[in-house]
């Protein structure tokens, strides 16, 4: 019979130093805590966090610290003997690069939730990791709860990633299902989601798919053995989708997603973070509200998705608490036996080269606003084959009572992006054209 003890093991614990003890960190300490016996099986030994840092050390808390130094000074639980891994939760990026480069400097193993900090430094401090003999673990820098990271990296192992594409901004997902579901504006919807707490009080990072950037950063590497390049990320947001662009796509069979996109595109490999429109049936199309979402195209396994909540306390506690678990599994390991942080032996990673977004091809939602008057449907249709762009579909609307314009919508095949970006200039030239032409890329994920 097991026993489900705490000295189960008689190995001493593990002891941990948490900097920052906001939402996560307490989740990480409350899920210890609650998981304690669990945690230790797995393990092996138990996992103690003896130390935190926080910014006001008297504020109440979200997790129990009995038995946890509190201190208001992060770098002097960095500089702590008695500490082995440290889990960074403050965010940023120069205050936690400092504080990282400098625990993996103590020989201390890392854990972190900052995906902004991998994805523009991660190539320097996993140079700096192998040197000094540590492990850096980064599973909660991408969709939160979900385990994407292991199983690209770990799980599929034996394939070639051929694609992958995701949901992994949980806030913009919130606000194109309630476009889509409600019609509602996107003001009014991000509005609301600052209100829920889903969205920051700057919510840039979030709709201008920053945020969705610095994961598809992590997981392109991951999938394509290539270093973290987020400089070369092509990055769109949503503030230009409108409610009539969601009630077209659907018209069309379509809905709206914000995705980040990595797929090896003739020369080398696309990076790109762009509102999708994505047929219905499929998916992806169905992740709905502030779930998060990651499909992989593999050979030989094919498609998979993984599925799940991509934020919050508790989903990415799960994620900080898995990394853990697997520093302490691979304390006796020799470095070089180590799992590579970017699934790929730093030596064998690839130079393949990040494609500009001239040379992606994908098929068009256009809409423009043009004058109700004889031969400019063909005009435009005309300027479209011209450039060897043929049309799959075309919805052209009554216009609104003393309306000067009526919105023509058109569906295209796929076409190199250059291609397109010549023939809206000169659609966007013609008389009877007003602004600006809205284009949408259309996958089909197959």
């Amino acid at each position: 019979m097991g026993s489900n003890n705490r000295g189960e093991s008689d190995l001493e614990p593990v002891k941990v130093g948490v900097l920052g003890l906001g939402t996560v960190g307490g989740g990480t300490v409350n899920l210890l805590e609650r998981n304690r016996d669990e945690i230790t099986r797995r393990a092996g030994r138990p996992v103690d966090v003896i130390r935190a840092a926080a910014r006001h050390p008297d504020r109440p808390r979200t997790c129990s610290t009995e038995g946890i130094q509190l201190d208001y000074d992060a770098q002097a639980v960095v500089d702590d003997p008695d500490i082995q891994i440290i889990v960074e939760l403050i965010g940023g990026e120069t205050l936690a690069k400092d504080l990282m480069l400098r625990a993996i400097d103590n020989g201390k193993h890392v854990v972190t939730a900052n995906k902004a900090l991998i994805a523009l430094h991660g190539n320097e401090i996993f140079a700096r990791a192998r040197a000094n003999g540590v492990t850096v673990g980064f599973e909660a820098a991408v969709a939160g709860g979900i385990p994407i990271i292991k199983a690209v990296r770990e799980g599929l192992v034996g394939n070639r990633i051929e694609w992958l594409a995701g949901i992994i901004n949980g806030t913009g997902n919130f606000i194109l299902t309630e476009m889509c579901y409600a019609g509602r504006a996107f003001g009014d919807v991000l509005a609301e989601a600052q209100r829920l707490g889903y969205a920051e009080a700057d919510p840039t990072f979030d709709v201008d798919g920053i945020d969705a950037a610095h994961k598809l950063t992590i997981l392109a590497s991951i999938a394509f053995g290539i270093p973290l390049q987020f400089d070369k990320v092509y990055t769109e947001g949503i503030g230009q989708v409108s409610t009539d662009d969601v009630a077209y796509a659907a018209e069309l069979g379509f809905r709206i997603k914000h995705l980040g996109i990595c797929r090896r595109e003739g020369e080398g490999i696309a990076l790109r973070v762009h509102p999708t429109l994505l047929p219905e049936r499929q998916l992806l199309a169905n992740v709905d509200g502030v779930m998060n979402a990651v499909m992989v195209n593999a050979d030989p396994l094919g498609p998979t998705l993984y599925y799940g909540a991509g934020a919050g306390a508790e989903p990415t506690a799960s994620a900080v608490v898995a990394d853990l678990v697997d520093v302490v599994r691979e304390f006796t390991l020799e470095p070089e036996n180590r799992v590579p942080y970017l699934a790929f032996q730093s030596h064998s990673l690839s130079d393949e080269p990040v494609v500009g977004m001239q040379s992606v091809e994908t098929a068009y939602y256009l809409r423009v606003e043009a004058q109700d008057q004889p031969g400019v449907l063909a005009d435009i249709t005309g300027i479209l084959s011209t450039a060897g762009i043929s049309i799959e579909a075309v919805i052209q609307k009554q216009p609104a009572p003393a309306a000067e314009t009526v919105p023509v919508i058109l569906l295209t095949h796929r076409v190199q992006e250059a291609r397109m970006d010549e023939a809206c200039d000169r659609i966007e030239a013609m008389e009877a054209i007003h602004g600006h032409v809205t284009r949408i890329r259309v996958e089909a994920l197959l």
